[in-house]
């Protein structure tokens, strides 16, 4: 078992980066989803994310929390419904955002250093190369891919991989971060650095962060809030839960050992087993895997 670490007393000093200056929020208005005419997977889905805030969405796998997502990217079409960021229908305009998927996404063909210089150059259209390259440095060296600056996708590892496109994202500068499952392939101590990274840019730069995950323990130690995804026969519905936890000067050890942390995160695990029983029910009655 890996021992937990304790936050570094003192944290890595962020980048400089013009940030928008506007906050982001958004308003998911009565949104439906399917794949086919038979399955629905997103129903009616209301919900508003406010400026500055950390969300975390968590529900079983196929109900719909990494649709949504990509929904409000403007990556995913939707037929019903709409998504504003900052009262602009994503249909129209297409929202500015720093996105990490699962998938990477990194072009093949440039290095980890040439890949976040790509999205710092989107924003900053008149910066110097030299520039732009120091800073993909500082944003790669943060998520401890420094000795990796030259390395192409082909030559680094699945988690290197995803570190970089987590560098990528961050370095873009705008001030929604939309990322999904973006640990999950990193080892534990890597995993729990860049949950401190994520923390302390939320933190001093108030970005407004929606976050992915199926770790309880990783949502209730970034979430201001929390969405479950709870699959039906109808397509999943949601549910909004506050983070009662005051996380704010703690580190990690003593928040995972307090009464408050541990009562919060029972109730949020059987939470989830309730809706993977739901879940389970609902495919025997339709008579899924029969």
């Amino acid at each position: 078992m890996v021992q937990l670490l304790e936050r570094t007393v003192q944290e890595p000093e962020l980048p400089i980066l013009e940030q928008t200056q506007k906050k982001t929020k958004i308003k998911v208005h009565n949104i439906d989803f399917s794949y086919d005419d038979k399955t629905k997977i997103l129903n009616n889905i209301q919900l508003e994310v406010k400026e500055g805030e950390f969300l975390v969405f968590m529900g079983p796998s196929g109900c719909g929390k990494s649709t949504l997502l990509r929904m409000i990217a403007g990556l995913e079409p939707f037929s019903h419904g709409d998504i504003e960021i900052n009262e602009k229908s994503v249909r129209q305009t297409h929202p500015d955002c720093g996105v990490v998927f699962q998938d990477y996404s990194l072009f093949p063909w440039l290095t980890a250093q040439s890949n976040v210089m790509l999205a710092l150059k989107q924003r900053n259209k008149k910066m110097p190369k030299k520039e732009l390259a120091h800073i993909a440095e500082q944003y790669l060296t943060l998520v401890n891919l420094g000795h990796a600056i030259k390395k192409y996708p082909g030559q680094m590892s699945g988690g290197m991989k995803q570190r970089a496109a987590i560098a990528r994202a961050l370095s873009f500068g705008s001030d929604l971060l939309l990322m999904d499952e973006p640990f999950g392939a990193l080892d534990p101590v890597t995993r729990i650095k860049l949950q401190d990274l994520i923390v302390q840019i939320s933190a001093e730069q108030k970005r407004t962060v929606v976050f992915v995950t199926h770790d309880v323990d990783e949502a209730i130690y970034l979430a201001d809030r929390i969405i479950i995804f709870a699959p039906g026969k109808n397509g999943a519905v949601t549910k909004s839960i506050e983070v009662p936890v005051q996380k704010k000067g703690t580190n990690r050890q003593k928040l995972f050992e307090d009464p408050q942390f541990r009562a919060f995160r029972e109730s949020l695990l059987n939470e989830m087993n309730e809706q993977i029983i739901n879940s389970l029910k609902t495919e025997i009655t339709d008579g899924a895997g029969i």
